[in-house]
């Protein structure tokens, strides 16, 4: 039986294994396996929610081990620590507990086709004390340890007589954005919790730096100028064209030799693959771009090794008219829904189109303020632009539709009535 084996469970990674486990697993037509070193999902895109205490974790944190059960396929918790392209073998490292005790031992798994979807990681630019003096908010634990500071910082703000908190957030992305409104918002209702001695305008200030000449490259000016405006309705500081050049513990110095004070620094600009998919394999490496992103042909299929592709933003994938696959969330879904169809073909030598991606346009939420978004048409119709509640409402959307690839429409609908029941009596944010 053909063994598959997906590396990372993020949105693409763990919708491919359901999607193979569905056509093929439940068949017995394969073996799927999927690794993570984590052992739930959280869609990366809310990061910035779970940061500002606003996201319910336990309401959609996919268990990895129950969503392997329900759809055929396995999973084994590990990170990978490197491979024998040769014997087609990975080697996976030993998991620990909180308190280092061991769970599961190192362990060598088989296969016969590899897939690579490990995502990518924030970028400090090697920028001194970045790495130090600054929370990546690229992972769910990254987003926790941010809520638990910010939490922190207001309780201890509380015996302070002019308490003076400033969350400074390198990076004007739709990370960066997304995050800036989002911990508006939760400052707005921490004051109705409890926290009456700090007002969320006038003692919390949210600092937004950008090293480009606007916010939101990706987008087009317009919606930049749009969410600009939104952000200094809410009183947030919006620095352009200001590159970060240093981090300390409470500051950051520009090149242009200003200095910014800082409670809490997020680092949200950047990003790039894992260093370790450089090394992968013994004798001649799997080919790497600069920013280690593994390079794929148009099948997704590493350029040195037939058995191993690779997607999502650890890959590098070139298109026929000469653009490269952005690393986006909606292009890693389309990845994943390719590879789907188009492994069980591929591994049994048929000739497979090439992926062909499709922008859908891009949406930036201002948590429940507003939204911005481009939405592409055809060729011929270009794009147009959305804001306010119905860019909120397509926002939302995206959510819904990563949920129906991972557990149909019926438990999607059962997740969004509970989410409708749960706001009428959960705290708006999480406090502990």
């Amino acid at each position: 039986m053909h063994r598959f084996v997906i590396v990372g469970g993020g949105a693409g990674g763990l919708a491919l294994a359901t999607q193979l486990g569905k056509r093929l697993g439940k068949k017995g037509l394969a073996h799927i396996t999927l690794v993570d070193a984590a052992r739930t999902h959280i869609w990366k895109p809310l990061l910035h929610q779970l940061a500002a205490g606003s996201y319910d974790t336990h309401a959609e944190e996919i268990e990895y081990l129950a969503q392997a059960h329900t759809n055929h396929f396995q999973f084994r918790l590990g990170n990978l620590t490197g491979m024998d392209r040769d014997k087609k073998e990975i080697h996976l490292s030993a998991s620990h507990d909180e308190s280092g005790r061991e769970i599961t031992p190192a362990q060598t798994l088989g296969y016969d086709t590899l897939v690579i979807a490990v995502g990518s990681q924030t970028n400090d630019f090697g920028t001194p004390g970045a790495a130090a003096h600054s929370i990546k908010l690229d992972t769910p634990q990254a987003a926790r340890l941010l809520n638990q500071r910010l939490i922190n910082a207001c309780i201890r703000a509380q015996t302070v007589p002019s308490p003076r908190l400033t969350v400074a957030i390198v990076g004007g992305g739709a990370t960066g954005v997304e995050l800036a409104a989002e911990l508006h918002a939760a400052a707005s209702v921490l004051a109705s919790y409890g926290f009456d001695h700090i007002d969320p305008v006038k003692d919390l200030k949210i600092v937004l730096i950008e090293a480009a000449p606007r916010l939101l490259a990706q987008l087009p000016e317009r919606l930049s100028e749009s969410a600009l405006r939104e952000l200094r309705k809410l009183a947030i500081e919006v620095h352009t064209s200001e590159k970060v050049v240093e981090v300390t513990d409470d500051s950051l110095r520009m090149a242009s030799g200003k200095v910014i004070p800082s409670t809490i620094t997020v680092w949200a600009a950047g990003v790039k693959a894992a260093d370790f998919l450089t090394t992968l394999g013994q004798g001649e490496a799997l080919e790497t771009t600069r920013i280690n992103q593994l390079l794929v042909n148009g099948n997704l299929r590493t350029t040195r090794d037939a058995s191993v592709y690779a997607f999502g933003d650890c890959a590098a994938c070139q298109q026929s008219d000469g653009t490269w696959v952005p690393p986006r969330a909606q292009a890693a879904f389309q990845q994943a829904m390719y590879l789907a169809r188009a492994l069980p073909l591929l591994v049994k030598g048929q000739t497979v189109a090439p992926f062909k991606y499709r922008d859908q346009g891009s949406l930036v939420s201002l948590s429940e303020y507003s939204s911005v978004g481009s939405l592409m048409g055809s060729l011929s119709k270009g794009s147009f632009f959305v804001e306010g509640q119905l860019a909120k409402l397509m926002y939302w959307g995206l959510h819904k539709q990563h949920q129906l690839a991972l557990g149909g429409f019926t438990k999607t609908a059962l997740i969004t009535l509970s989410e409708m029941i749960d706001r009428t009596h959960r705290p708006r944010i999480k406090l502990h």
